[in-house]
């Protein structure tokens, strides 16, 4: 026997008995489908063990998850993956639908297990992915399955909209509500925290933070979070359901295949039912709760959310506890509002104190207002005259050295003539393709080689071109720099927005000191807070002896 005919029987051997796994899934967790669940696996047993040809490898198989993606369903990844190392040589199914209601995973998955020599039997559909019109009958049955499924989730929506509508309750059981067979009744536990949240903020004026950390202290735990916060009192205050009003469709579902959940911003009508269920709170209370927050929301700058809104955010370090001092806005005797910082574990936690458990909670440091900042900027810079010709010259000449590059327009053409010899190159690619030098994938290859070639030579070509646009204005930008430097080592007083550039830090140490640090200088400034006396304080700067209780630079170290 040659060695081709020992092959042979050797494929005859293998061919006799394939390994194969099988498949199945239902859609939901009800009691009727798990019964059909261990029904599925019992047939595809006795269906595996009837064909002599065929040994059971395994029975991969997901319980109450939905078919129309593959991304949460778990033994259906397993069994991937398990066909990839060659574990097995086929599966059977039921259907494509419980395979996949997806047309585009049902095609993935089938010519990937495919190229690793793993077909796919789909009994009902009678279509196996390894003979040669499969992928045809398949991409046809798909899609049949998938618009079976757009069509039911169509239904779905429209009935669950029909039953909104009529007062039904999609969703789960919230702080003060259980939620039971579409209707909400009072958890009076619960109610009475929602009605403490609403008194501490509509009657006793307390903020949401300090609301926060008095239920924490309280040893009062919240509803599927870890802990109070601000945010979780602000969604308490926000909640209509509070008031004995009905808000739903606040989400939706945009994808039936993804399944994933969006925000409805008017995407979708909302169902709004008033007055649907017994309130925890008067719509008064509910009411007056709400426009405290609108008008907060209006008078800090309305309702950005990054910190670094204000220029200094996150450069005012506490020196007792190390928090980052925040942003707040206060009231002075005359009615009108100043922004100042404060520590933010003072701000969130209050004094100094401990809670039940023993740990220590917040802190004493003072705040500072955001002028006295801003003047202690000032008086940063104007100190830096005692060295004003030696800090321009070096920054100047550190800039200068920067912008100066070589100018030899040569190596451009240098550069121009690599890509033309590189064009020509790839236009002889075709040449030799066509007649049969290279292969096409050899074509493809080296093609996309050349184009990445040229790619980074203009690439090149370009930053230098930028260099030498620089360099014709080299002249003109040395001459805005060198003013800009003046003005900032003479002490001109600009806006926080400028001074935030040129801080690293001002780390508020406690009553008497406040120290700040510069980008790039080793050295630290010390003030003390104190009443200044008139001959301190700038005439030009227009702040007045009252306004500003920072004394001159008294102290100054390296840092």
């Amino acid at each position: 026997m040659n060695r081709y005919e020992r092959m042979n029987q050797e494929r005859k051997i293998i061919d006799v008995r394939k390994r194969v796994a099988a498949y199945c899934r239902v859609s939901t967790d009800h009691e009727d489908q798990a019964n059909s669940f261990e029904s599925q696996q019992r047939y595809f047993r006795q269906y595996i063990e009837r064909n002599p040809d065929w040994e059971l490898y395994e029975i991969f198989a997901d319980e109450g998850i939905s078919g129309t993606n593959t991304k949460k369903r778990s033994e259906f990844k397993r069994m991937i993956a398990c066909a990839k190392e060659g574990d097995f040589d086929l599966i059977i199914t039921k259907e494509i639908s419980r395979f996949a209601r997806n047309t585009l995973d049902s095609i993935y998955y089938t010519r990937d297990l495919k190229k690793h020599g793993v077909g796919v039997i789909f009994m009902n559909d009678n279509i196996n992915t390894l003979d040669g019109d499969a992928e045809l009958r398949l991409a046809i049955m798909s899609s049949i399955a998938q618009e079976e499924s757009r069509k039911t989730s169509e239904r779905v929506k429209w009935g669950q909209k029909r039953q909104m509508e009529q007062g039904v309750v999609f969703g789960r059981s919230m702080l003060g509500y259980d939620v039971k067979d579409g209707k909400m009744t009072i958890n009076e536990e619960g109610a009475k925290i929602v009605r403490l949240i609403f008194h501490k903020f509509a009657n006793e004026n307390k903020g949401t933070h300090v609301i926060a950390r008095e239920l924490r202290e309280a040893g009062i735990t919240p509803m599927r979070v870890k802990e109070w916060s601000n945010t979780v009192i602000l969604r308490v205050i926000r909640n209509e359901k509070y008031c004995g009003d009905l808000v739903q469709k606040k989400t939706f579902t945009p994808d039936f295949l993804s399944h994933e959940k969006k925000y409805n911003r008017g995407e979708e009508e909302f169902v709004i039912i008033k007055d649907h269920h017994e309130p925890i709170v008067s719509r008064e209370l509910f009411e007056k709760a709400n426009r405290i927050l609108d008008e907060k929301s209006l008078t800090q700058e309305g309702k950005a959310k990054h910190s670094n809104r204000y220029p200094f955010s996150g450069k005012i370090k506490c020196g007792c506890c190390g928090s980052s001092y925040v942003a707040r806005y206060k009231n002075r005797n005359n009615g009108t509002r100043y922004k100042a910082w404060r520590c933010y574990k003072s701000a969130t936690q209050g004094s100094p104190h401990t809670d039940k458990t023993g740990n220590p909670l917040g802190c004493s440091n003072p705040s500072i207002r955001n002028e006295d900042a801003v003047h202690i900027m000032y008086l940063v810079t104007r100190s830096l005259q005692l060295e004003e010709k030696k800090i321009t010259a070096n920054l100047l000449s550190v800039i200068q050295s920067v912008l100066s590059v070589n100018t030899n327009y040569s190596h451009i053409e240098k550069l121009k003539e690599q890509i033309q010899t590189v064009e020509d190159k790839r236009t002889q690619l075709i040449d030799l393709c066509i007649s049969g030098a290279i292969t096409k994938q050899e074509f493809i290859t080296k093609r996309e080689a050349c184009d990445k070639e040229i790619s980074e030579l203009q690439d090149t070509i370009s930053g230098i071109d930028q260099q030498h646009l620089l360099a014709d204005q080299q002249e003109s930008v040395m001459k805005e720099i060198t003013a800009a430097i003046h003005e900032i080592v003479s002490g001109v007083e600009y806006e926080d927005a400028f001074y935030s550039q040129i801080l690293d830090k001002m780390v508020v140490q406690g009553k008497d000191t406040v120290d700040v640090y510069l980008n790039l200088l080793p050295i630290k400034w010390s003030y003390a807070v104190a009443k200044a006396s008139k001959g301190v304080l700038d005439p030009k700067s227009g702040i007045s002896e009252t306004e500003i209780p920072i004394s001159v630079n008294i102290a100054r170290s390296s840092g």
